[in-house]
Protein backbone atom coordinates (compact mmCIF):
# COMPACT_ATOMS: atom_id res chain seq x y z
CA UNK A 1 0.00 0.00 0.00
CA UNK A 2 1.05 3.62 -0.55
CA UNK A 3 -0.36 7.21 -0.62
CA UNK A 4 -1.27 8.43 -4.10
CA UNK A 5 -2.26 11.88 -4.52
CA UNK A 6 -5.03 12.68 -7.55
CA UNK A 7 -4.06 15.75 -9.54
CA UNK A 8 -5.92 17.90 -11.75
CA UNK A 9 -4.71 21.13 -13.21
CA UNK A 10 -1.70 21.34 -11.17
CA UNK A 11 -3.39 21.11 -7.98
CA UNK A 12 -4.00 17.98 -5.06
CA UNK A 13 -7.48 17.45 -4.66
CA UNK A 14 -7.57 14.39 -3.00
CA UNK A 15 -5.12 11.76 -1.35
CA UNK A 16 -5.88 8.35 -0.79
CA UNK A 17 -3.85 5.15 0.49
CA UNK A 18 -4.28 2.14 -2.02
CA UNK A 19 -2.26 -0.60 -3.84
CA UNK A 20 -0.88 0.12 -7.60
CA UNK A 21 -3.31 -1.83 -9.11
CA UNK A 22 -6.38 -0.23 -7.73
CA UNK A 23 -4.79 2.99 -8.66
CA UNK A 24 -4.38 1.80 -12.22
CA UNK A 25 -8.42 1.45 -12.55
CA UNK A 26 -8.86 5.08 -11.59
CA UNK A 27 -9.45 7.56 -14.12
CA UNK A 28 -7.39 10.76 -14.05
CA UNK A 29 -3.48 11.67 -12.94
CA UNK A 30 -2.41 9.96 -9.62
CA UNK A 31 0.79 9.99 -8.29
CA UNK A 32 2.26 8.74 -5.90
CA UNK A 33 3.46 10.30 -2.66
CA UNK A 34 5.45 9.63 0.54
CA UNK A 35 4.62 11.02 4.13
CA UNK A 36 7.87 10.17 5.40
CA UNK A 37 9.01 12.99 2.43
CA UNK A 38 9.26 16.49 3.77
CA UNK A 39 11.43 19.55 2.45
CA UNK A 40 13.52 17.42 -0.05
CA UNK A 41 14.35 14.61 3.07
CA UNK A 42 13.29 11.40 3.76
CA UNK A 43 13.12 10.51 7.18
CA UNK A 44 14.28 7.08 6.71
CA UNK A 45 17.15 7.65 4.62
CA UNK A 46 15.75 6.58 1.62
CA UNK A 47 15.49 8.51 -1.79
CA UNK A 48 12.77 11.53 -0.90
CA UNK A 49 9.03 10.99 -3.21
CA UNK A 50 8.48 14.41 -5.32
CA UNK A 51 10.45 16.77 -2.29
CA UNK A 52 7.06 17.07 0.05
CA UNK A 53 3.97 14.64 1.18
CA UNK A 54 1.27 16.00 -0.80
CA UNK A 55 -2.22 17.28 0.56
CA UNK A 56 -5.26 18.50 -0.54
CA UNK A 57 -4.71 22.38 -2.24
CA UNK A 58 -0.97 21.54 -2.79
CA UNK A 59 0.59 22.40 -5.80
CA UNK A 60 2.23 19.77 -8.23
CA UNK A 61 5.38 20.92 -10.33
CA UNK A 62 5.71 18.60 -13.32
CA UNK A 63 9.37 20.41 -14.05
CA UNK A 64 10.51 19.76 -10.64
CA UNK A 65 8.45 16.46 -10.22
CA UNK A 66 7.77 18.07 -6.66
CA UNK A 67 5.13 19.04 -4.63
CA UNK A 68 4.63 21.88 -2.54
CA UNK A 69 2.28 24.45 -0.60
CA UNK A 70 0.57 27.67 -2.26
CA UNK A 71 3.07 30.59 -2.31
CA UNK A 72 1.79 31.91 1.54
CA UNK A 73 2.87 35.28 0.95
CA UNK A 74 4.35 37.48 -2.07
CA UNK A 75 7.11 38.06 -1.03
CA UNK A 76 8.69 34.58 -0.27
CA UNK A 77 10.46 32.50 -2.23
CA UNK A 78 10.38 28.88 -3.16
CA UNK A 79 13.55 27.08 -2.25
CA UNK A 80 14.27 25.32 -5.05
CA UNK A 81 16.30 22.42 -2.95
CA UNK A 82 13.12 21.33 -0.59
CA UNK A 83 10.45 22.84 -2.78
CA UNK A 84 9.29 25.20 0.56
CA UNK A 85 8.63 28.59 0.65
CA UNK A 86 10.75 31.09 2.47
CA UNK A 87 10.83 34.08 3.77
CA UNK A 88 13.04 36.72 2.71
CA UNK A 89 13.93 37.06 6.47
CA UNK A 90 15.21 33.86 8.37
CA UNK A 91 12.92 33.39 11.49
CA UNK A 92 13.83 34.55 15.06
CA UNK A 93 15.41 31.34 16.84
CA UNK A 94 14.47 32.82 20.39
CA UNK A 95 12.30 30.48 21.70
CA UNK A 96 8.93 32.67 20.94
CA UNK A 97 5.85 32.69 18.46
CA UNK A 98 6.48 34.78 15.92
CA UNK A 99 3.72 35.48 12.49
CA UNK A 100 4.79 36.86 9.30
CA UNK A 101 4.14 40.40 8.40
CA UNK A 102 3.78 41.14 4.88
CA UNK A 103 3.46 44.55 5.52
CA UNK A 104 6.94 45.16 6.87
CA UNK A 105 8.42 41.70 5.95
CA UNK A 106 9.49 40.85 9.30
CA UNK A 107 8.38 38.68 12.04
CA UNK A 108 6.17 39.87 14.68
CA UNK A 109 5.73 38.98 17.89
Amino acid sequence: MAHYAKVESGVVTEVIVAEQEHIDTLSGTWLQTSYNTNNGQHTGGKTPLRKNFAGIGSIYDSTRDAFYNPKPHASWVLNETTCSWEAPVAHPDDGKAHEWDESTKSWKE
